[in-house]
Parts: structure tokens; sequence; C-alpha cells
């Protein structure tokens, strides 16, 4: 499963190095100001392709990149210099999945425009011989619906971190499917702020004959935590194991050195108590009180409940 964040990163790592090997020479200023990058997190990604490349991974088949006082040198990697071509299997696979994302309804349309193309190059005599339906919860049709029209919706919803269940108005922007679960992306009235909301949360949903009016700009289908004032917030210490926290979650960044030191925000301490004992001696607790008092009663109903 990969978050957001990890995509963006892949993406501009994939559209970084093309340019690096056409521009022989570049240095790095050049680099992180054409691809927003920051010297330290130009220099992470570069570690990162030095151990990727061609299957048989041994030192001939791996890419060289790094940064050679002022320059940026990637070696080993001409296939980054020109598009690949596609094998009919993969043209099939990659046409089939941007299809799924088109029975969304949530795509853009220059995934439709791609689609279309890859459709008359893979399926030229037939276009329609290959269609994909993916099975939807029952409650997708009715937010679905009520987005389009505009129209709150009553819902009875049970949060996945705190298990309360309770009920709510939205105004719903926006219905998607991602990481194999359907999301609504909404108003939320009783919060008073922008959420995501899982389907199979939500117990019951009801349009209301309220009307409301989306903004002028939806935010894309994505599936991210957005901290508002109300959060329980933390500064966390995190150990090399444990910078993936990172790139994962909303985190506001304190200090980076050996170890990365951020501030976490969640609606609930619980679910930063349970983050932190799983991350174990990778990471430690340096502010938060409510944080810690839940973390304290979590280990001591593991205790309990092992004998220990």
């Amino acid at each position: 499963m990969s978050s957001p964040r990890t995509a963006r990163r892949l993406n501009r790592i994939l559209a970084m190095l093309p340019w690096v090997i056409a521009n022989p020479g570049a240095t790095v200023e050049e680099v992180c100001t054409r691809f927003d990058y920051t010297p330290r997190q130009l220099a992470a990604d570069l570690d990162l392709v030095f151990v990727c490349g061609l299957p048989g991974y041994g030192p001939g088949d791996l890419m060289v990149a790094y940064i050679d006082e002022d320059e940026v040198v990637v070696e080993m990697a001409d296939y980054f210099a020109q598009p690949l071509r596609l094998t009919a299997p993969e043209a099939l696979s990659l046409l089939a999945a941007g299809m799924a994302v088109l029975s969304s309804g949530q795509a853009p349309a220059a995934l439709e425009r791609a689609v279309d193309k890859l459709r008359g190059a893979v399926l030229p005599d037939d276009p329609e011989a290959l269609v994909v339906d993916l099975s939807e919860p029952e409650l997708v049709g009715t937010l679905r619906d009520a987005a389009a029209e505009g129209t709150v919706v009553s819902i009875t919803y049970t949060g996945l971190a705190s298990g309360a269940t309770t009920t709510r108005e939205i105004e719903p922007w926006s219905v998607f499917s991602t990481l194999g679960n359907w999301y609504v992306r909404a108003h939320c009235r009783l919060a008073d702020a922008e959420r995501v909301f899982r389907v199979d949360r939500i117990q019951a949903a009801e349009e209301t004959a309220v009307r409301f009016d989306p903004p002028a700009s939806l935010p894309p289908p994505v599936v991210e935590y957005t901290p508002s004032e109300g959060d329980v917030r933390a500064v966390i210490r995190l150990g090399p194991r444990a910078r993936w926290v990172a790139e994962y979650y909303p985190v506001e960044t304190v200090a980076d050195g050996e170890d990365l030191v951020v501030r976490f925000s969640a609606q609930d301490a619980s679910v930063t108590a349970r983050l932190l004992l799983r991350l174990g001696p990778d990471a430690a607790l340096l502010e938060g009180e409510e944080v810690a008092a839940e973390l304290a009663d979590l280990r001591a109903r593991i205790g309990t409940r092992y004998g220990q």
C-alpha cells in the first residue's frame, strides 16, 4: 500500500531522472529549482535510486546516482532517456486500470484522453471488447447522486480510530475508490471542516432537502488526513527505521538530523498512542500529555491481558 506522499515522491523521481540524464553537468541548485527539491531531499532520492536497477540486480545492473561536489550525476540508466515500450500484457493491464479509474467518476480529462488513445492502440478493431465493471457498495450511488445534485446527506458513521458512532450531516463533494475501499470527501457540518469518510463505515445515509454550494475547485480524490484546531498534537522523535511515518502521515517537521522530529496531529490520542506502540524503540514521545496518558493506559491493558 502506498501513500499519496510516496506516490508524489516516485513521480518526482521519474521526472527528475530523464532530465538529469539529458542535461549532463546539471548542478544541485538547477535540479532543486526545477523539481522543487531541498538539497537533503535530492540526496535522499539519489541514494534511493542508487540501489535500483534491472533484474539481476548485480553491481552492473544498478544505476549510479550521486552528487559530485555541486554536480548531480546519474549513470547506467539510459533506459530512462526515452519512453519505455509496453508489452501487450502491460498495455492491456494499464488500459484496464485506467478504465477502472474512469468508472469511479473521478478521472481528470487528461486520463480520459489517455485511455481513449490507449484503447485505440490496444484494441483498434473493437474498442468495446474490454469492459471494466467494478462492484459498488450500496450507498455509493446515493452519495454520488447527492454530490452531483448538491444535496446535504445525513449519515450514521462509525469512526475507524475511535469506534464511536455519530449521526452527522455532510455536504458530499466527491465519491471515489482507492486502495480497495470507497470514500466520500465532504464538508462535515458536525466538525465544521473537510473530512473523508470510508463508505463501508457509514451505517445509514439519507438525503435531505437542504442544498449546498460545492467548492469551485474540488480537492483531488485521495485519502489524506487534514489536521484541525481540535486535534490532539504530539511531538515525536523518529529513528531511521521509523522515518516512513513522515511520508505516510501529514506531519510537520520540527528538526531533521540523524533522527527526525515531527509534530503529529490526530483526532484522537489513541491513534498516536497505537502508532508509538507499533514503532517501539524506533520512536519516542517528546511532547503530548494526552498521548502519554493514552500510551500508558494502552500498555497497561496489554500487560493485563497477557498476564504481565
